[in-house]
């Protein structure tokens, strides 16, 4: 005679309860929906730092929008929210707002450095804490400075006064909850911009910035490098190297959602998650847009040598190119009479006109710096034997090597 089994109802609705929602299965099916708050730093009647050739605030929206696009593409169960989409002026105040009415899980303010020596250069990004260095604080200064642009603002900030350096004591008396999660996602962007951007690193850093005091969740603020510099300028403002940039920061961010998705206990069942490739950047876009940084100035120096014998070594050489013209100019001319290594190659039906051939990147930077007044907008270029080349591959094929 089979055996029967009266199980109470209560304990048949328990053992579904956990079945349904207390099982692996369930957990993923649960899954939290990742929210991303991307601000583009400055905007409208704010420009934020400007360059030569741009503006920061169009920087910053170019990138937040590249890295937007990329975690909608590449990225499930990842809501994206802007700041700002449009060159539109949007308080402080408004976008932790917009962070923290909106739920964030993460908090992204781009922006883009300047200072008074034009030779600073390379990236960094920064957490909420108390600036260590005069540096960090004038960076904080500088970003917080946007509020004086509004109406009000001593009110609406509670008495902050962005240029007293008594505000900034506030930052050494608070704990920061998100601080750890906020420095590994910083660490992770600064590994990317070094390793896949080759951009120079000025390292994770802290200080008192306002946005990031008031989202509440783990939070960073990027500088992308240093408009001041007219040769980091160029690359920023570049299609090329927005993009790479972007990529970069993308990259970091599924790095730290690998991370975060395995301390909460979910499986990656996003299949679109994925890392994309750092292909060549500049395909369909002038070459002299490829500009970079100097490499680290720790690094050993190279022996110069000509361009003949570099050819044969199957190494890059760097030049400054100092002028450009549609017919051939007269070497014995006032504005080109005593330049060192002068020459000249042929493209686009110009006759382009060079100094120096250096193995070393900061060799040429410094020949670019020694003419700056002469020629301000002459830039670094890069051959490989008779072939030009992106600076940028040329530095990555000296590091390979």
């Amino acid at each position: 005679m089979p055996m029967e089994f009266n199980i109470p109802m209560k304990y048949l609705v328990l053992l579904l309860f956990s079945f349904l929602f207390l099982s692996p299965l369930a957990t993923n099916a649960q899954k939290k929906e990742f929210v991303l708050v991307l601000d583009a730093g400055h905007g409208g009647r704010d420009p934020g730092a400007v360059g030569k050739i741009s503006k920061e605030k169009d920087i910053t929206l170019a990138v937040a929008r590249k890295v937007g696009d990329l975690v909608e593409k590449n990225m499930r169960n990842v809501k994206i929210v802007y700041t700002r989409k449009t060159d539109v002026f949007i308080p402080l105040e408004q976008r932790a707002s917009i962070a923290n009415d909106n739920h964030a899980d993460m908090f992204i303010s781009i922006h883009v450095n300047a200072a008074k020596s034009k030779a600073a250069y390379g990236a960094e990004t920064y957490t909420l804490g108390l600036a260590k260095t005069k540096a960090n604080l004038d960076v904080a200064m500088t970003e917080n400075s946007v509020i004086l642009l509004e109406d009000d603002y001593q009110t609406r900030y509670r008495g902050f006064d962005p240029n007293s350096v008594d505000s900034y004591i506030m930052f050494e008396f608070m704990m920061d909850k998100y601080l750890d999660n906020s420095i590994s996602f910083a660490t992770y962007i600064q590994n990317q911009f070094v390793g896949a951007a080759k951009r120079y690193d000025r390292g994770v850093r802290q200080a008192g910035f306002w946005v990031l005091h008031r989202s509440a969740c783990p939070s960073v603020l990027v500088e992308l490098g240093f408009i001041s510099n007219y040769n980091e300028e160029l690359y920023l403002a570049s299609t090329g190297g927005q993009r790479e940039m972007a990529q970069a920061i993308y990259h970091a961010f599924v790095k730290y959602k690998g991370s975060y998705d395995k301390k909460l206990g979910y499986a990656r069942t996003d299949a679109n998650e994925k890392v994309v490739s750092f292909a060549e950047p500049y395909v369909n876009e002038p070459v002299e847009q490829a500009y970079t940084q100097p490499v680290n100035s720790g690094q050993e120096t190279q022996s110069t040598v000509s361009t003949q014998e570099q050819s044969g070594a199957g190494q890059p050489i760097f030049k400054l190119q100092i002028t450009a013209s549609t017919k051939k100019l007269n070497t014995n001319s006032s504005n080109l009479k005593g330049l060192k290594s002068l020459d000249f190659y042929q493209e686009g039906g110009y006759y382009k006109y060079t100094v120096g051939a250096e193995t070393n990147y900061e060799n040429i930077d410094q020949i670019r710096l020694d003419l700056k007044n002469r020629f301000p907008d002459a830039f670094i270029i890069a051959f490989l034997g008779d072939k030009k080349i992106p600076v940028q591959e040329a530095l990555k094929l000296i590091k390979d090597k």
